[in-house]
């Protein structure tokens, strides 16, 4: 068990949250969830010990080993890959290290036997001689295959890095397992293989993740951090959507109610109170409107940005024909003989391994770079706005105000409209006159998105358009591309914007190609059981 007592936590005067009282046990798993900046990644590092709260403590059942998702990269570039996952467990990690130095010795002592007997006898509770299989194994169902184990973590690229840190954090079973935004740079297979481990876990779990499909998959309780309180709530993300929208539209409608109320004991009050023969019900109607109180709606800190595509013109007959097309980058032929004609009002998700595949081939469908061979040829009534993967072009180093800023991309001219369409965006006030450059990641997201809303383009081009986004963000983003009524082209990482949003599926892996009219879903299911049968 971990129990937060009272838990209160400042920063600079500002009240994160107040008199926090959790208590989180064995067999659950827990989904943290919030808004950006409420304080979820904060309260982890609380729970983790790596973090003092103004108020209040932390207990944890005596003996029990917490493990934490490390994010530091580079932490353990000296460690080959397999002992970096051992370090999930240093106390193991000790006592193998103690044992190799004393099994070194030339001059092994009576002492040095009795303490190699205790050690051994520690290692064999601690299930030590399984202890690389089981690191192997891990790795294995996360896509670090068995070339890589034997390599130093500074020669991996940073998507195994991550996978590596993951595993390290699942070895051993731990008492107590968390993990701040586990799926980052997981592809497809990995996140469903770690949703899998996590099911059959009988740890306590508490994981931050803007990915709600994989909340809905593995939690059993939502602890919400609002209202500058923190509450649990029984049930996965979608339970407590509905039930918190349920709440929330009873609780409006009952301090409409008393408005309503209060209005019309004033009127008759009023009116009558110089009435002799209404006096007697006015008094009595005085006493019961001091009895009633219309309550103060308590202020989330929750912002759902409006995010909404009205094209200027609908799209003709023709929307778009690739033909053969091939593209080499670093030497690497990540395009091959690619071919596809999308209709117009289609919504396509191009899906694959290899997000460098995807990325060029949107950066060609864009016009940002040429085909080494092959044809894109687009309907002449289509009009297109691209989201890349990478904006770093649009905002590093720029002096525009966010005001200018959405001038220079638009054709807006007058400051109020231009304030408007960023308020919509969740940049009011003084946000306005905020650098570009010094934009946070979510920040230029909504930008960019404040960009594509005003171009009034009939196709859209989205590459991973909810990195860096809150779960807010992307729940408005996804409901603004549902309503789209024109054709979007995208590619995403996360699972429930794809089931929603698209209804044909292109994998463009190299060396694989397909496409089909599907959910994400389907496509899925039957990808899997490809596996299983070449298995």
């Amino acid at each position: 068990m971990i129990q937060a007592n009272n838990i209160g936590l400042q920063f600079g005067g500002r009240t994160l949250f107040n008199h926090a009282d959790v208590t989180f046990t064995r067999g659950n798993c827990y989904g943290l969830i919030g808004a950006n900046g409420a304080g979820k990644s904060t309260f982890l590092r609380i729970l983790s010990g790596d973090l003092e709260p103004s108020a209040g403590e932390v207990f944890v059942t005596p003996g029990e080993r917490i493990s934490v998702l490390r994010q530091d990269h580079f932490a353990f570039d000296d460690c080959d890959v397999i002992r970096a996952v051992l370090l999930g467990n240093p106390k193991l990690c000790k006592i193998i290290d103690e044992k190799e130095i004393l099994y070194a010795k030339e001059d092994f002592t009576e002492e040095d036997g009795m303490r190699i007997s205790e050690l051994e006898e520690s290692f064999a509770e601690m299930d030590g001689w399984s202890a690389e299989s089981d690191a192997e194994i891990l790795l294995n169902g996360l896509g670090v295959t068995n070339k890589h184990h034997a390599l130093q973590m500074r020669e991996l690229p940073n998507d195994l890095k991550v996978k590596v840190l993951l595993a390290q954090a699942l070895f051993g079973n731990p008492d107590i397992l968390l993990m701040d935004e586990p799926t980052n740079h997981l592809d497809v297979e990995a996140i469903h293989w770690l949703e899998e481990f996590l099911q059959d876990l009988q740890s306590i779990v508490i994981v931050v993740s803007h990915d709600r499909h994989f909340l809905n998959q593995v939690c059993t309780h939502t602890v919400d951090i609002d209202f500058g309180k923190i509450t649990m709530f029984m049930g996965n993300y979608d339970f407590w959507y509905s039930y918190t929208q349920i709440a929330q539209r009873q609780q409006r409608d009952q301090s409409k109610k008393a408005e309503q109320k209060i209005k019309e004991l004033q009127e008759f009050i009023q009116r009558f109170s110089a009435n002799a023969s209404k006096s007697k019900q006015a008094t009595s109607r005085k006493k019961l409107l001091e009895s009633l109180k219309v309550e103060d709606l308590p202020v989330s800190t929750r912002r759902f940005p409006y995010i909404a595509f009205q094209p200027e013109r609908p799209c003709g007959n023709e929307l778009i024909t690739v033909t053969e097309l091939c593209k080499t980058i670093g030497g690497r032929l990540v395009l091959d003989h690619v071919s596809f004609t999308i209709l117009p009002r289609e919504k396509v998700a191009f899906v694959g391994t290899d997000a460098v595949a995807k990325t060029t081939l949107f950066k060609l469908l864009a016009g940002e770079i040429e085909p080494d061979e092959g044809t894109i040829k687009w309907g002449v009534t289509t009009t297109r706005s691209y989201f890349p993967s990478d904006n770093s072009v649009y905002f590093d180093g720029v002096e525009d105000s966010l005001i200018d800023w959405v001038r220079r991309h638009s054709n807006l001219i007058f400051e109020s409209d231009v304030r408007g369409w960023l308020g919509r965006l969740l940049f009011g006030g003084d946000e306005g006159l905020k650098q570009a450059k010094v934009l946070s990641g979510g920040e230029r997201v909504r930008c960019m998105l404040c960009k594509m809303m005003l171009s009034g383009a009939n196709v859209l081009l989205l590459d991973e358009p909810t990195n860096h986004l809150d779960l807010e963000s992307i729940a408005s983003l996804n409901d603004g591309l549902t309503r789209f009524g024109e054709s979007i082209l995208f590619t995403s990482h996360d699972h429930q914007f794809v089931q929603t949003i698209a209804d044909r599926i292109i994998d463009v892996t190299p060396g694989y190609f397909l496409d089909k009219k599907t959910t994400y879903d389907d496509y899925l299911a039957e990808q899997r059981e490809l596996l299983t049968k070449g298995a």
